[in-house]
């Protein structure tokens, strides 16, 4: 008997729990969630680190993810346009320290001196390259957090920023300034 009791208690009690009325909303549109959540630009710019472009998609700015593959991919290829050319010259190079005379420079550069140059030149815009693919990685990833942020700025018709000019009427100078109009 006490056990039939008991496990009538146990269902009353379930009954009531799942009973319960939500007074939330469950689901919130994706765009709210975003200007809401605290973690949106953190995780963006981490959304950016690992795929570049991956952040704007988040932020909803998929049209800025073909200008950061462009800006990468132009830099990638300029870097690999140079390392090319760089082994180019360097095998011409020590192919006539060794006493070859019988690669593709020969007729347009007879000097060694020229192909130390050329490998020089091609050395320095390689490493220029790498540079661009760093920084517009880096870039990336700072303007998925920036994107990320200006989502949460509050913009609304009570603030307002409208340009004044007063002229003055007592002197020949006029006055520039800015008028910020703020209704509470």
């Amino acid at each position: 008997m006490k056990t039939k009791v008991f496990v009538l208690f146990l269902i009353t009690i379930n009954l009531n729990v799942f009973s319960q009325e939500i007074t939330e909303p469950v689901e919130k549109s994706r765009k709210q969630h975003l200007i809401e959540s605290p973690l949106t630009p953190s995780k963006a710019a981490f959304y950016s680190a690992i795929l570049p472009g991956l952040g704007q998609i988040y932020v909803g700015k998929a049209w800025k993810v073909p200008l950061v593959f462009a800006a990468i991919g132009t830099s990638v290829y300029s870097y690999r346009h140079n390392q090319k050319e760089l082994n180019r010259y360097r095998t011409a190079y020590k192919r006539r320290n060794a006493g070859y005379t019988d690669d593709e420079f020969i007729l347009l550069i007879p000097d060694k001196t020229k192909l130390l140059e050329g490998m020089k030149f091609h050395k320095n815009y390689r490493d220029m390259s790498f540079l661009f693919i760093l920084g517009f990685y880096m870039l990336n990833i700072l303007d998925a957090n920036v994107s990320a942020h200006l989502m949460q700025f509050n913009i609304n018709d009570k603030l307002s920023v409208k340009p004044k000019f007063e002229p003055d009427l007592l002197g020949t100078e006029s006055n520039i300034g800015l008028k910020v109009l703020v209704k509470l």
